[in-house]
């Protein structure tokens, strides 16, 4: 079933900057992207981050639907965004009558689980430096770069990779360039290359060590 089909049964408009649900509200819906970009926040300490930035193709807010637990994160609408919104109901609707979707939708939800302990990991250093190693950590595991690779090639703008770190552009910007001086990346405009795959592992585990 195409999922543009499915826009009449299950859509939902969302303006620019409009809130599409708070971090510990109550939830037992997910969406998923048609077209558009949306932000996901999350309160670290005194201070909201940004987790993720998604797209079309992406869904969020599944965990809700999962585990029945309130909203673990905010999501915001950046520009409008066009989705598809299931709730329980529906969604035992697809399970039942739309087998390749669920596939799709179950194997989603199994990487947007391992991208959330990922990400919680990335926000839990103090460590900028060790903040930006570990990003680039995790996009060479979404390619399943082996871990002694050389000049492995990680599309990612500076941009992207202050958004995974949550933190400001300025400050990202100086932890790639002591990562560039001590040889281990070269950064360029869309992409960076990662010399050695093993010295970016050994930057995180040892930042993972004094976090400890």
């Amino acid at each position: 079933m195409n999922l543009e089909l499915m826009f009449d049964k299950f859509g939902r408009i969302f303006d620019p900057d409009q809130i599409i649900f708070c971090e510990y509200e109550p939830g037992n819906d997910f969406y998923m992207i048609l077209n558009g970009q949306v932000r996901i926040l999350k309160t670290v300490g005194n201070s909201i981050k940004t987790m993720d930035l998604i797209n079309s193709g992406d869904i969020f807010g599944e965990m809700s639907l999962l585990d029945g637990q309130p909203r673990s994160a905010t999501a915001v609408a950046v520009s409008e965004v066009r989705t598809l919104n299931f709730n329980r109901e529906n969604f035992d609707y697809l399970m039942n009558k739309t087998p390749q979707i669920a596939f799709k939708l179950l194997t989603l939800f199994s990487t947007r689980i391992y991208d959330q302990k990922r990400r919680l990991q990335i926000l839990l250093f103090d460590d900028i430096t060790g903040k930006v190693a570990d990003v680039l950590l995790m996009l060479s595991e979404k390619q399943m770069v082996p871990e002694n690779a050389k000049n492995v090639v990680i599309r990612a703008t500076q941009e992207e990779i202050a958004s995974w770190c949550g933190q400001p552009l300025a400050e990202v910007q100086k932890a790639i360039q002591i990562l560039s001086k001590g040889g281990k990346i070269e950064f360029q405009p869309d992409k960076v290359v990662i010399h050695s795959m093993q010295d970016i592992i050994r930057t995180v585990l040892q930042k993972r060590k004094e976090i400890k």
